[in-house]
């Protein structure tokens, strides 16, 4: 019988199945179809009487081998690989949503997620209700008798609110709701919310999970009723599965995500310290910082506070985009977990489909900016982030 394997053997060993070649390193296998032996096996295999690939769109080996990796790391029963993050979210709340049902959702989420649950949802006959998902009195009064789903993100993009992940799973419990968590910016290297109660997770595998910004991906994990249901009656139909060329890099970035996610966090905790020192920055956001709720959740619910962080400057915009502009190893660029760092402008960027009062009910003001801290060395760094203040 296996041992139980720490994370860091996880990231590594997890999933993987002895190829009959004996590679060390997964086999990609690029093939849009599969041979079957006879006619018979064929119809066994669509009817489901047999195990046995048919079509990449239904299943492949390499995308597998992440699936089982993935399900492993998360603590689940399975997972399903798509072709994006927001095919990981759409996916999950169109599998467990119909015309007349009820959403509740954090007010403040990544802007494509805002952007699906405000416009498109509704073309489907799909309510959803924004409210401040700090507040647990709120999320229990917004729920109705046909609320069916509770979704957020934690910590939430892009000014890292943290929400109690035992509390939301005793509300969506008691009104029999599906929970959805979004668990990108920790990765379950940090947070692993089904070890709680929650229904599903999803990971915009674009990110630390990949880890080298060459891909695009996401990835969906809970248990095999979910996943079978997610895959074989929403994915099949709406198309928006992985390649195996993708799940062949995500499986190359994964080995690497415990030194990583090390690296990132290490760093990250520096630039917070260095930024609220500063007396040009107003504000700083981030899990880790003492005296914050982030903080208390810290060992209860995260191992760590990781490697994005937001902050306020003593600016207006025209000064925050002269900020930017001014650095010279921040990339700008959205997304993040990239080994590069990354800094981005949430509301004419990421968040730009919000619009002005959308974007103060969710906190997001015109002088916030989001960093992603990557592995470079953090002095090198700092210098750059002390620079670009002073010439604001």
């Amino acid at each position: 019988m296996q041992a139980k394997w720490k994370l860091a053997t996880q990231v590594i060993h997890a999933g993987h199945i002895k190829d009959s070649s004996g590679a060390l390193v997964t086999p990609l296998c690029q093939s849009a179809t599969f041979v079957f032996d006879s006619a018979q096996q064929g119809a066994a295999r669509f009817a489901g009487d047999e195990a046995g690939y048919i079509y990449t769109r239904l299943g492949n080996p390499t995308t597998a081998e992440l699936e089982r990796k993935m399900a492993e790391l998360e603590g689940a029963e399975a997972a399903a690989a798509t072709a994006s993050g927001m095919a990981a979210v759409s996916s999950a709340l169109l599998a467990n949503l119909s015309q007349g049902d009820h959403l509740v959702a954090s007010k403040a989420v990544y802007g494509c997620t805002f952007s699906l649950m405000t416009t498109q949802l509704s073309k489907f006959g799909i309510e959803v209700s924004l409210v401040d998902f700090k507040d647990l009195d709120a999320i229990s009064a917004a729920i109705t008798e046909k609320t069916r789903v509770l979704f957020c993100e934690t910590p939430v993009n892009p000014h890292l609110d943290v929400f109690d992940l035992d509390a939301l799973v005793s509300i969506a419990k008691k009104h029999g709701l599906i929970s959805i968590i979004d668990n990108t910016f920790m990765t379950p290297l940090l947070q692993q919310p089904l070890a709680h109660g929650v229904d599903l997770v999803v990971h915009s595998a674009t990110k630390y999970l990949n880890g080298h910004g060459d891909v695009i991906a996401g990835i969906i994990c809970g248990s095999d009723e979910q996943i079978k249901k997610i895959k074989f009656e929403t994915m099949k139909d709406l198309g928006g599965v992985l390649s195996p060329h993708d799940a062949w890099l995500i499986l190359r970035g994964l080995k690497t995500l415990d030194v990583r996610m090390e690296r990132h966090c290490d760093n990250a905790e520096k630039v917070v310290e260095y930024l609220l020192s500063h007396p040009k920055v107003l504000k700083v956001y981030y899990p880790g910082i003492e005296g914050s709720y982030g903080q208390s959740l810290l060992g209860k619910q995260m191992r760590r506070g990781g490697g994005v962080i937001a902050f306020e400057l003593d600016a207006d915009l025209e000064l925050s985009i002269e900020f930017i502009n001014s650095l010279q190893l921040f990339s700008i660029a959205v997304s993040l977990g990239d080994a590069e760092s990354l800094i981005q402008h949430p509301a004419s960027m990421t968040h730009a489909t919000y619009d002005k009062n959308q974007r103060e009910a969710a906190g997001i003001g015109e002088n916030l900016l989001r960093i992603s801290v990557g592995l470079e060395s953090v002095e090198d760094l700092i210098v750059d982030l002390e620079q670009g203040l002073a010439k604001i």
